[in-house]
């Protein structure tokens, strides 16, 4: 099931309009995993996704937070950053598995920190440095849902 998509992104740019296809084809309950060391571009897409689908204020990294939830045109778009976990369980115990369901897209940075406890997802993205300024990102549907999510993505 896993078909792979690779896509250049020669610049902040070329990561923002990455998030703008992906905006367009986003359904009810999608999970979505975002892999990528630091500074890789993992919020810059999300930023650019929200704001492309009419969010309007400010898009921050759930860094601290952990969690912001966007409602977007009857849309609920849960983005969270596990980056500061020390365990899966922290996951468990947040009862943030209650956010992952049919009608919320949710988003996952850093989803390796919460390995084992949650479900697998329709669409994961890996964010590779290339060098300095261009980056990779390798966008994998793991789903049929996630297939035609990423279908005419590129």
């Amino acid at each position: 099931m896993i078909k792979e998509i690779s896509v250049f992104l020669e610049n902040e740019k070329s990561t923002s309009e990455l998030g703008l296809k992906l905006s367009e084809r986003l359904t009810s309950g999608l999970l979505i995993f975002l892999k990528g060391d630091l500074g890789a571009g993992k919020t810059c897409l999300v930023r650019s996704l929200l704001t492309s689908l009419g969010y309007q204020g400010k898009v921050k990294s759930p860094s601290y937070s952990l969690f912001e939830q966007y409602n977007i045109s009857d849309t609920i778009i849960n983005h969270f950053d596990l980056y500061r976990f020390k365990s899966a369980e922290e996951w468990l115990s947040a009862g943030f598995n209650d956010y992952i369901n049919a009608y919320d897209i949710t988003i996952i940075e850093w989803p390796e920190r919460a390995e084992n406890v949650l479900c697998e997802p329709d669409i994961e993205i890996e964010i590779m440095y290339e060098n300095d300024i261009n980056r990779k990102a390798f966008i994998r549907a793991q789903s049929k849902k996630g297939e035609v999510a990423c279908k005419g993505l590129i």
